[in-house]
């Protein structure tokens, strides 16, 4: 393919871009783009959805670093690596 990306990048950001694709993750992001830090439990309870489902869920972000961890004591808390993959949503909203 003749492009001026390099291989690696266009590999990393299709990833990173199936990882959002999915309904669920993409309210996660915004959850967590309005409120900041948040528990599983917060996550699940705001998107009347079951613990194992956010959980899975914020694992396949967690791996793409599209969120980060953080632990406090026994909760984990959760946010955006950055606030500019929220613009990826955005413009979602955007253009869509």
């Amino acid at each position: 393919m003749k492009t001026h990306f390099k291989e690696s990048f266009l590999e990393n950001s299709t990833e990173t871009l199936r990882a959002i694709a999915h309904p669920i993750r993409i309210a996660i992001m915004d959850l967590l783009y309005k409120n900041g830090q948040m528990t599983v439990t917060d996550i699940y309870t705001k998107l009347n959805i079951e613990q194992a489902i956010a959980s899975h869920h914020l694992r396949i972000l967690k791996n793409k670093n599209v969120v980060v961890v953080q632990r406090d004591g026994k909760n984990s808390l959760y946010s955006l690596a950055a606030n500019d993959f929220y613009d990826i949503v955005e413009t979602l909203t955007k253009v869509l």
